[in-house]
């Protein structure tokens, strides 16, 4: 009954509305009449449709109004993410980004584990975490109980839970976010300031030593700090090396509340000119949500 009301108010509302811009548009014109007949002798040719092109103005400016209002909605040939690009601070701001990309960039927002960042817009997501991380999904909401004879098998590495790269690659260049579960009072800080942090971070990657062909070469390490989210952000840039690759990277580490987040940005050197404005822009945005 309720939903009933509700159409026919509506409908009384879009009728009334329409058959009052109707009398309005009609008193309009015989205005617009009356004025061009008592001026027509003494007026030149264009005051006399002065009036006329006011109005073509108004319904120009409104029916404009009204197709941008459908184009926003439907991302019609991409002038949503046009119209969005004319102000991207307000778009990102809005979380708008996570439905059209602004200014080229499309935002990750995972809510689970409670982390964002942008990415290009041109970039698609590795369909192999995706189905890895709906199978995790799937087992952790399952109601069957595991078999007696299950072993549960222990991984030495996290996996990401978001991968996103450019279609058709090979996974050298990509973007992706692990999150580790540590000690709630595990913190960063405990390994020094940020160069000591950046050492520390090239010194596992390559084995400490271990992997002798395999070379760590820090370029640049630093800390971005946020009051609101009471958070503090590493951002690591370094080299790896070895007689079959040289990658550039860039990396930025968080730990709160027993969870230890690493975003890695990486790329083969070849390409690293070509993409590095788009690593800084990803690791600049990577921020906690929660």
């Amino acid at each position: 009954m309720a939903l009933q009301c509700s159409f026919i108010s509506n409908t009384l509302n879009r009728f009334r509305t329409t058959h009052c811009c109707s009398q309005q548009q009609q008193r309009e014109e015989e205005q617009g009449s009356s004025l061009l007949g008592s001026s027509s002798s003494s007026s030149s040719p264009a005051e006399q449709f002065a009036p006329l092109a006011n109005r073509f103005q108004r319904r120009l400016l409104v029916g404009v109004g009204s197709a941008s209002l459908v184009a926003v909605g439907a991302n019609f040939a991409g002038i949503t993410s046009f119209l969005l690009g004319l102000s991207p601070e307000n778009g990102r701001n809005l979380k708008l980004d996570v439905l059209y990309p602004v200014g080229g960039y499309s935002r990750c927002l995972d809510t689970r584990e409670g982390f964002e960042f942008i990415y290009p817009a041109n970039w698609v997501g590795d369909q192999t975490v995706l189905y890895r991380a709906a199978k995790k999904r799937e087992l952790e909401l399952s109601l069957d109980p595991p078999a007696l004879n299950a072993t549960p098998k222990r991984s030495n590495f996290s996996e990401p839970v978001v991968a996103f790269g450019p279609p058709g690659s090979t996974g050298e260049l990509n973007v992706s976010v692990i999150v580790s579960p540590v000690a709630q009072d595990f913190s960063i800080e405990a390994f020094g300031g940020p160069e000591e942090v950046g050492e520390a971070v090239v010194r596992t990657i390559t084995g400490s030593g271990q992997r002798p062909e395999v070379k760590g070469t820090l370029i640049r390490s630093s800390l971005r700090e946020d009051s609101l989210r009471n958070a503090k952000y590493y951002e690591i840039e370094f080299r790896v090396e070895s007689p079959s690759f040289r990658r550039h990277n860039v990396a930025v580490c968080c730990a709160r509340h027993g969870k230890l987040f690493t975003l890695n940005a990486q790329a083969p050197e070849s390409a690293w000119p070509r993409v590095k404005s788009d690593f800084y822009r990803i690791v600049d945005s990577f921020s906690l949500t929660a």
